[in-house]
């Protein structure tokens, strides 16, 4: 009997008497339907799949849909209206606890209004401006820093000291000066003042990986195969430049919030009529004694929120960056 290979087929027996062939040689992967390899995963991919195990990042995620929802359709939550007043009945008000969901759960403020109304339609001021705000910024601190970052010399000497003039400016005392001279402080120019100051972190954050990313081999031979300023800027520069800026403007959205509510309670942010967290804050101060809860429960929904973006950044950090894993 021929002695057996490796590259012959083995018979076995089973319990039922039938016999399987079963490769044995250098096509038994083949035989046997071996899986593929992995394929190379990228930062993105394993930056989702780390988020998805953080306990942290789930709880964040769901506190900012859930105010995203309160912001689009706050008709869902009440149907009272946040204007309607009514000294006589609801003059200072306490609260309710009894009655979930109804426009007495939060009582009412000095005018007779109610305070669990205004904070459903105020949040869409609030996430507004800040939602408005990081846009913007992230946009223009992003042009600025690759910008810079890219062609160096000349043009990154004047767009540094212009930033660095722009970064010595305190942020709130400047948004305060700016928006001093308007009289008419709509939800636009309170954005637009904040956009004015607070670019200056994303352009450092931006110009920095730009700098590091642009001698990488990969941009040196876009380069040598004659690619365009734009294409290289747009297609290999940009795309791995988005993690420090995301990270950035994502911890960065909670303090645009947090500021609208500052100048809000300095008299100089968001104004009646407009229904906002700031707002009422402001408002409350003056029956802190009386009701203090007037002033309590905006403040505790501008802090949920700054705290929910604030947890979302940090998750988003600790997955995107290496040396956090």
């Amino acid at each position: 009997m021929p002695e057996k290979t490796a590259d012959t087929a083995a018979a076995t027996e089973t319990e039922t008497g039938k016999v399987t062939i079963t490769a044995a040689g250098p096509d038994a992967a083949l035989a046997a339907g071996a899986a593929k390899p992995d394929k190379a995963r990228s930062l993105w991919s394993d930056a989702w799949r780390d988020l998805r195990r953080k306990p942290l990042f789930l709880i964040s995620t769901g506190l900012i849909v859930l105010l995203l929802l309160i912001a689009a359709f706050p008709g869902l939550f009440t149907s009272a209206s946040p204007r309607d007043a009514d000294l006589a009945k609801h003059y200072l008000q306490h609260p309710n606890w009894g009655h979930f969901f109804a426009p007495d759960w939060f009582g009412y403020d000095g005018q007779g209004r109610s305070i669990y109304a205004r904070v459903i339609y105020g949040a869409r001021a609030s996430i507004i401006v800040g939602v408005g705000v990081t846009a913007l910024v992230t946009l223009l601190g992003t042009v600025v820093g690759m910008l810079a970052g890219y062609f160096g010399g000349f043009t990154d000497t004047i767009l540094s000291r212009i930033t660095d003039i722009f970064m010595g400016i305190p942020f709130l005392l400047g948004a305060l000066v700016v928006l001093t001279s308007f009289e008419n402080r709509a939800i636009w120019v309170v954005i637009l003042a904040l956009v004015f100051l607070g670019w200056t972190q994303i352009a450092r954050v931006a110009r920095g990986a730009v700098i590091t990313i642009k001698q990488a081999d990969y941009v040196v031979a876009a380069k040598a195969l004659g690619a365009s300023t734009t294409r290289i800027l747009l297609k290999h520069v940009l795309p791995n430049a988005l993690a420090p800026i995301i990270v950035v403007a994502t911890i960065a959205l909670g303090g645009y919030i947090a500021a609208e509510a500052t100048l809000s309670f300095l008299g100089v942010g968001l104004a009646e009529p407009t229904v906002s967290w700031g707002v009422d804050v402001s408002s409350g101060r003056e029956q802190l004694r009386n009701a203090p809860y007037v002033l309590i429960v905006p403040s505790v929904m501008v802090s949920i929120t700054v705290l929910a973006f604030l947890m979302f950044g940090d998750a988003v950090r600790n997955a995107l960056d290496p040396k956090m894993r």
